[in-house]
């Protein structure tokens, strides 16, 4: 059973970084939440992060001020997360769904997402999804909604509900500056 205090889950949860040769190894280590409940401490277990997001700097997000969460979310994401998708002749960069919601867990971890409206179009050939991403600092919580929209035919990237989703996702993450990078770097 999780022990409902505050303090004690702030303690246990540890964020470590080693450097390791030239790239930041990180892992997750997390007491048993039982530990404080009966006044001793266990070892923890450690769990290797993914390395999708090895080059980004490690910052602790529980329970900081908003404006520390927006620097850290605004900084340039790497290239080697940034992928390139061709379609009807054009090249775009983006962000994969799974890595921006790696980079809001390790910099934001008290963010919520959520579906606000998944509506189809008057003649049903494509379908839009709205999101809603909050994130919440010891000083206020904010939110930034975005719309996603896919076809109904093209499923060359899965459902279209999901690929929508995703794609509003990404967009309410951009508004914080996650990866907001990428759409000047088009402009140029």
């Amino acid at each position: 059973m999780a022990h409902p205090c505050r303090s004690c889950l702030l303690r246990s949860l540890r964020v470590a970084a080693e450097f390791q040769g030239s790239a930041w190894r990180r892992s997750y280590a997390k007491l048993a939440s039982s530990s404080c409940a009966q006044g001793r401490r266990e070892k923890p277990v450690e769990v290797e992060a993914d390395e999708d997001v090895e080059d980004f700097a490690v910052s602790s997000g529980i329970s900081r001020p908003l404006s520390e969460i927006l620097k850290q979310i605004n900084k340039k994401v790497p290239d080697t997360l940034v992928k390139s998708r061709h379609e009807n002749g054009f090249t775009s960069k983006y962000i994969p769904w799974h890595v921006v919601n790696r980079i809001m867990n390790l910099h934001a971890p008290e963010w919520s997402g959520e579906v606000r409206s998944i509506t189809y179009s008057a003649d049903a050939k494509s379908v839009s999804v709205v999101y809603r991403v909050t994130l919440y600092g010891t000083d206020a919580e904010i939110f930034r909604e975005s719309i996603g929209t896919a076809s109904v035919d093209d499923t060359s990237y899965g459902d279209p509900v999901q690929k929508a989703e995703a794609m509003a996702f990404r967009r309410a993450c951009a508004r914080f500056g996650l990866g907001l990078h990428l759409y000047h770097e088009d402009l140029s």
